[in-house]
């Protein structure tokens, strides 16, 4: 099991930008694949970005597509997601997991993963 902590939230107005920045804690963090996912009030998590262990594929949600940046750096058990063109919409809470399957592909669906952060608030004002 794999400790997250993720960083970098807080309000922004429209248009603007924030990164997410999150820490895993763990010898193999290389070895997994990574995902965000988000939350906002009175509604479900959903899927927002996820990246291959090796940071060789991503895929976003269409919503974000075009807008947010994930990335990775193996040597520093760090993983990111750059959020530009920030709408209202995007207010959650922000929430990075790791993928369960040792050098797994990206992946979608929140049920492949299996260690979560405790979130970070995006507020979007309009």
């Amino acid at each position: 099991q794999m400790r997250l902590v993720e960083s970098g939230g807080g309000l922004v107005q429209a248009g603007g930008s924030l990164r997410l920045s999150c820490i895993v804690s763990g010898r193999f963090f290389g070895n997994y694949a990574m995902g965000w996912f988000r939350q906002a009030p009175g509604k479900e998590r959903e899927f927002v970005a996820s990246i291959a262990w090796d940071g060789g594929s991503t895929v976003y949600a269409d919503s974000v597509k075009g807008r947010f940046t994930i990335s990775r750096d193996n040597a520093k058990n760090m993983m990111y997601l750059q959020m530009n063109s920030l709408k209202p919409e995007d207010t959650a809470v922000y929430y990075c997991a790791r993928r369960l399957d040792y050098r797994g592909s990206y992946s979608t669906r929140s049920y492949d993963y299996g260690d979560w952060g405790q979130g970070t608030q995006v507020t979007v004002s309009s």
